[in-house]
């Protein structure tokens, strides 16, 4: 029988991490101590605010619809598709939608209401704005996709009506 000194150090102690990783490993431990809910609730925020902005600039008033959306969806803005460049149809109908769902999904997401949906619903929103100046995908389309995505994936969090929804009701055991 032979004798290893490993077997000796290991009976005596568990492996300790090295001591200049210490400091780390206690900095990761409080980081994943930070409750889920917070960066789920800053998600939201960060993917509202803007859309929500962008939504205020196409209405003059309730349900009018600003000179500024007119022009942009009639003249400015085209649909890049296969290499060419396509006038929106109905634009007039296009701005009215992109101008209400910029405004109410944003407020879905503010309070935690059918966050999954609303976030699909920015999602979607954001693969159009994409198509529609394609040169903003890095500073902007992609954090928004990348936002939205997470939101459909783990939903809102507790922080919002939908956690208080899942709290009042939940759902029956099979």
């Amino acid at each position: 029988m032979t004798f290893d000194i490993r077997d000796a150090a290991r009976g005596r102690q568990q492996r300790r991490p090295l001591s200049f990783l210490t400091p780390i490993a206690r900095a990761e431990a409080l980081l994943a101590a930070i409750p889920p809910a917070l960066p789920l609730l800053a998600l939201r925020v960060a993917l509202a605010v803007p859309f929500f902005l962008s939504g205020l600039t196409k209405w003059d008033g309730f349900l009018t619809l600003s000179a500024g959306a007119h022009f942009l969806f009639e003249e400015e803005f085209r649909l890049h598709l296969f290499g060419a460049a396509y006038p929106y149809p109905f634009p007039t109908l296009m701005a009215a939608a992109a101008g209400t769902g910029e405004i109410v999904l944003p407020l879905l997401l503010l309070f935690g209401l059918a966050t999954r949906f609303a976030a699909l619903g920015l999602l979607a929103m954001t693969a159009i704005i994409q198509l529609t100046i394609p040169e903003g995908w890095a500073n902007f389309h992609l954090p928004w996709a990348a936002m939205a995505f997470a939101l459909v994936v783990f939903g809102g969090g507790p922080l919002g009506l939908d956690g208080l929804w899942r709290r009042l009701f939940p759902a029956p055991q099979p």
